[in-house]
């Protein structure tokens, strides 16, 4: 039965998830989607839950009251009867009540709400353009997203559970009270309305703490795993004690928040017990006083002292689940900002897919600058015919870097049209672009699991034959067979640590390129595919690039010339402009702006005198 009930709400919706609205009801709203139906029946069993307890106490009462005139050792009575049945009645009826009320929360709720909502945010995140990753910590994201998922299961629950189940808790008791004598709710309606002045003073006020102690703690999060994945640069610059002393001052701001909430919870501890002591005192003193005059029986009091005593218990326990409610309101809060981000480069509504024919790349007039901030590309005009071969030569921040990320769609253009065989890139969908394009980069990234996995990402329904035979033609198979990690994987089972870092710069650069070869794009982008070789694999691998660039149309980055002098074309560029054009022995011969580079080409490289007798 409970298997059934795990079933129920599916933690994997396949609909793709829409940015949620920023506001915090409006926002809590969205995350219930899918789930209402549960989260409306756990209220009303909630409810009738709370009901069942309060009226606990109304048959106390009778039962003292049967006590008080019932002789030992006689008969019980029809009426004695009917009420004992009535409670065995009630308290068998409460196991399936409660076991239903249990079964709702924790076997469809309390794992599958959060883990729905973590696919839902996780999604998002992945969908984000490259500008929001550049913009925050990775570990920052992560909390945010785990962290503001449990948050919000945490919010639902607790508001079902409080503000639904306890007001109607209350309201029966106050009612039950009034059955035996209506000045006995007085004492009870005082408590409720000073509990809740203290409720209004203090709450908001844990809220907003709690707020603040969640943006604490994912930047304390965010700095801490910071370190750790650039733990090789830390340790490079041995500054073991200065990123312990960054993530300090994080924690020290973390303290903070943390002293400034303990001190209102131990101030509204302090008032809830004046306040729980006088609702005994003056219900307790009152019930004593009005059956000494004879107005109500022995049984009233003892469910009138019994519900003040409960009251005292569940006042605690409201007290502590009002905190933590404000502190995940605070949570859910920080989170909003980041989870309701809309992703700046969107496809174009009914976007197709992209097709490429022929794998013309034409770029129209683009302008584009980061942020407002520095113009990078400026009326620039370019295009890469069906099967050429073209090199990007300039200084640092000439915008070749730029321009590859604008092919990829990474940022969308301020002015001007990228086309593919026609086609504008920002009206086709940006998955059927990238995936037409095959790109091997400087900063070679792979994905903490095996080479195997790493490998076949470029293909994920390629077998073992196909994954082996890329990674020989990258000159990576041999490697690979003498590879093992502390688990006892070896091979192409290996995994290769976080971003690779098991793994050298031109290990893991031979992967990369096996894994652009097995994608068997169209377009092939190269940026400085080959820099982390040696110059005897360098020499290897630029066998099998020119074998897997044959009939692709390729734009290659290099600042080592020699590698890309060979290219049918060399786009020179500089300020965001292009400023020559023309073979290798062509801007040679016109002396400017690459000749000189290419002069100063030196350590190993081709110089001046060789580029002289080259023109």
């Amino acid at each position: 039965m409970l298997q059934r009930f795990e079933l129920l709400l599916d933690p994997f919706p396949p609909d793709e998830p829409q940015p949620p609205p920023k506001g915090l009801f409006s926002f809590l709203w969205a995350c219930t989607q899918g789930s209402r139906r549960y989260l409306a029946a756990l209220a009303l069993l909630s409810a009738a839950v709370s009901i069942y307890e309060a009226w606990l106490f109304a048959f106390l009462g009778q039962v003292v009251d049967l006590l008080s005139v019932w002789q030992a050792g006689a008969a019980a009575s029809s009426n004695e009867r009917r009420v004992l049945w009535g409670i065995a009645a009630v308290l068998a009826l409460s196991v399936g009540l409660v076991g239903l009320r249990t079964m709702v929360q924790h076997q469809v709720l309390a794992i599958n709400l959060p883990l729905r909502l973590r696919w839902n945010f996780h999604r998002l995140m992945l969908r984000q353009s490259m500008s929001f990753f550049s913009d925050e910590f990775a570990g920052r994201v992560t909390a945010k997203v785990m962290q503001t998922a449990l948050a919000v299961r945490e919010v639902l629950l607790t508001f079902t559970e409080i503000v639904l189940g306890i007001s109607v808790y209350f309201i029966t008791i106050v009612a039950l009270a009034g059955g035996f004598d209506l000045r006995l709710m007085l004492p009870f309606i005082g408590w409720i309305l000073l509990y809740g002045l203290a409720m209004l003073y203090f709450v908001p006020r844990l809220g907003k703490v709690g707020q603040e102690q969640a943006h604490a703690r994912s930047s304390m999060t965010g700095r801490v795993s910071d370190a750790y994945s650039n733990i090789a640069t830390v340790k490079l610059f041995s500054h073991t004690r200065r990123e312990a002393q960054f993530a300090r001052a994080a924690m020290e701001d973390f303290k903070e928040t943390g002293f400034r909430q303990m001190r209102l919870v131990s101030r509204f501890e302090i008032v809830n017990q004046a306040l729980v002591a006088a609702l005994i005192f003056t219900s307790g003193g009152y019930a004593l006083w009005l059956w000494h005059g004879g107005q109500i029986g022995v049984g009233a009091v003892a469910a009138v002292m019994a519900m003040a005593l409960r009251v005292n218990g569940m006042s605690q326990w409201i007290m502590w689940e009002m905190t933590s409610l404000f502190e995940n309101i605070g949570t859910v809060q920080d989170g909003i900002a980041t989870l309701s981000r809309v992703a700046k480069v969107q496809d174009a509504p009914g976007a197709p897919a992209l097709k490429v024919t022929r794998g013309e790349v034409e770029f129209d007039r683009i302008g584009f600058n980061y942020n407002g901030e520095r113009q990078v590309l400026d009326g620039l005009s370019l295009t890469v015919r069906p099967g050429e071969k073209i090199g990007l030569v300039g200084r640092s921040g000439a915008g070749k870097s730029t321009l590859i990320n604008l092919l990829l769609r990474f940022y969308d253009l301020d002015s001007g049209r990228i086309r593919i065989d026609g086609q504008d890139i920002s009206q086709v969908t940006q998955d059927s672009l990238r995936g037409a394009i095959g790109m091997v980069t400087q900063d070679t990234s792979l994905l903490h699991r095996s080479i195997r996995d790493n490998i076949a990402y470029g293909l994920p329904d390629a077998d073992d034959a196909q994954v082996r035979a890329a990674a020989v033609r990258a000159q990576a198979d041999e490697f690979i067979r003498h590879l093992s990690d502390p688990q006892g994987r070896s091979g192409y089972d290996t995994l290769v640590g976080e971003r690779g870092v098991k793994l050298s710069g031109g290990q893991r650069q031979r992967i990369a390129i096996a894994r652009v070869m097995l994608k068997n794009a169209p377009i092939l982008l190269l940026d400085e595919a080959t820099s982390a070789l040696d110059s005897e694999v360098e020499l290897a691998i630029q066998e099998s690039l020119k074998e897997i660039m044959k009939g692709k149309t390729v734009i290659a980055i290099a600042h080592r010339l020699s590698t890309i002098a060979a290219m049918d074309r060399l786009v020179v560029m500089d300020q965001g402009r292009i400023v020559e054009e023309g073979s290798h022995a062509e801007l040679l011969r016109k002396n400017g702006i690459y000749a000189r580079l290419w002069r100063h080409q030196s350590g190993g490289f081709l110089g001046e005198e060789s580029a002289e007798a080259a023109a």
